[in-house]
């Protein structure tokens, strides 16, 4: 299967559906495929192949996600350009795959503008409003939806890629993940399965779609034949919350940036959330803290909590039954993917505790990095089995009795002081433990005694009058002592990635670009 027939099916058997809503817009299934269509023919028109690369670098909206389908019907593979990426970074990624279509709105255009010298495999682009031809320009999104909408004729087999979704690097230097439209379908199946999705879910999606776990909500539910809200973000949360009571929203995917907004709602349990089915939450530990105060405000609502990276898409998944018992945990494997864990020696662990690197086999795990052989052969590594390679996350992972799973941390990011090795996740649950904490992150600073010394930075609840040494007294209850920080900075918020997730600190996990 590929990835383009998730639309194709879904208006085959549901034409009259709505597929899409976006900016007070409905589309209904039929209408998206057509619109894909024409756009499809419009990208081959214009030079497109099987194999090119197409960029979309707009914002949340309905072409963005006709131009995902667009691009997979021309047989090409679509990179989504995070919209708040600046012109160094957006030229690099331009360069780095090839691209020979941008998809983009006039403002974006304008960040490449004047510099066509400056990439030289860029045929053009297609504005979705209106531009002044500078010679960028190949037509407008309008004249792109005279093309006919017929289908053009299929040219790529499951083992082509589907996309290039651009992750950021420990160098700094953003590396493309490579993905095949066997992963993809891979991991939508194996995530649907879990989810128990069907026809009538209806997702609200305010995840940008440059984000994975944002892209994803779309591609499964035209895969399931549900409905998609699609807001641009989660800047306006009484916004989303209207329109999740107003659209009878069944799934709600979040990060854990947006729980600690959503719970600042003194009133969510006062809501109508009575067609809510799930919440889903990963590409970041979710603290205990926040899993609690859900399941009291929201007592009929399914909790996920999953573990994934880009690289694969989604790992694991705890089941909502299991939460109350091992609230701490992001589950087992999920369907059709199989987890171990392995020592620095490359051994298999299989005692419970005992802390060792988490390694992915499965067919949702990339083909590799694109044009970066060294760089995928450190993570694709000899697996279990003749002739295989698995994926080696580099996160530090330990089992229960059980086996289910607990993140320890990165691996190359644990916190080496006064020689002892100490955990930033360990040290982020206990300041979730104190009631001001509103969000934490931990990292490691060079100290001349040391080594390196444990620093928390940290949110707290408006109002509060809680003080960087009563945060260390309170840590010093719950922690052993070369655990306790050294350094506490308090700041209003915390940054956050343009994908939402906590700036700060090192035991996030890295689904999705950060």
């Amino acid at each position: 299967m590929l990835v383009g027939e998730f639309l194709e099916n879904s208006a085959r058997e549901h034409p009259d559906k709505v597929a899409l809503i976006a900016h007070k817009k409905r589309l209904t299934y039929a209408q998206v495929d057509n619109a894909a269509n024409s756009l499809a023919n419009a990208l081959i028109a214009n030079g497109i192949q099987r194999q090119d690369r197409v960029a979309i670098y707009l914002e949340n909206s309905i072409e963005s996600v006709v131009s995902v389908f667009g691009i997979l019907k021309a047989s090409g593979i679509f990179v989504i350009v995070n919209p708040q990426v600046k012109s160094k970074k957006l030229g690099y990624i331009l360069n780095d795959c090839q691209v020979k279509i941008l998809i983009t709105d006039s403002k974006h255009l304008a960040e490449i503008s004047g510099n066509a010298e400056g990439h030289p495999h860029l045929r053009g682009a297609i504005s979705v409003d209106e531009h002044e031809d500078d010679g960028m320009l190949l037509c407008g999104y309008k004249e792109a939806m005279k093309y006919p909408n017929t289908p053009p004729p299929n040219r790529s087999i499951d083992i082509d890629l589907a996309i290039l979704i651009y992750t950021s690097g420990s160098t700094g230097t953003p590396k493309g993940v490579m993905l095949t439209h066997l992963n993809v379908v891979s991991a939508a199946n194996s995530i649907i399965e879990y989810l128990e999705n069907t026809d009538k879910d209806i997702i609200m999606d305010c995840l940008p779609l440059s984000f994975d776990y944002g892209l994803y909500q779309v591609l499964m539910a035209f895969k399931f034949g549900g409905t998609v809200v699609l807001e641009k973000s989660f800047l306006y949360p009484y916004h989303i919350i209207e329109s999740i009571i107003r659209e009878e929203v069944t799934g709600f995917p979040i990060v854990p940036p947006i729980a600690a907004i959503l719970l600042k709602n003194k009133n969510l349990a006062e809501y109508d959330f009575s067609r809510l089915r799930y919440i889903t939450s990963t590409a970041q530990v979710f603290p205990v803290k926040y899993i609690v105060q859900l399941q009291k405000a929201l007592p009929n609502v399914k909790i996920f909590s999953m573990y994934g990276l880009t690289e694969c898409k989604r790992v694991s998944y705890l089941p909502p039954e299991e939460l109350s018992r091992r609230p701490s945990s992001v589950g087992k494997a999920m369907p059709n993917v199989e987890t171990y864990l392995v020592n620095e020696r490359g051994e298999m662990i299989t005692k419970a505790g005992e802390v060792g690197e988490l390694v992915v086999r499965g067919s949702n795990v990339m083909k590799g990095y694109w044009n970066l052989p060294e760089e995928s052969a450190k993570k694709l590594r000899i697996g279990l089995y003749p002739g295989e390679t698995n994926l080696f996350t580099g996160d530090l992972f330990k089992m229960d009795e059980d086996a289910y799973l607990y993140f320890v941390a990165r691996k190359d990011n644990m916190i080496k002081t006064a020689g002892g090795i100490v955990s930033p996740k360990e040290v982020e649950d206990a300041l979730y433990e104190i009631d001001d904490v509103v969000e934490a992150g931990v990292l490691g600073i060079p100290d001349d005694v040391l080594g390196q010394a444990v620093k928390a930075v940290v949110a707290l609840r408006k109002g509060s009058k809680l003080t960087k040494e009563e945060i260390m007294r309170l840590c010093t209850r719950k922690l052993e002592r070369c655990m306790v920080p050294k350094h506490v900075e308090i700041r209003e918020q915390l940054p956050r990635t343009p994908t939402g997730k906590i700036a700060v600190g090192v035991s996030q996990e890295h689904e999705g670009n950060e």
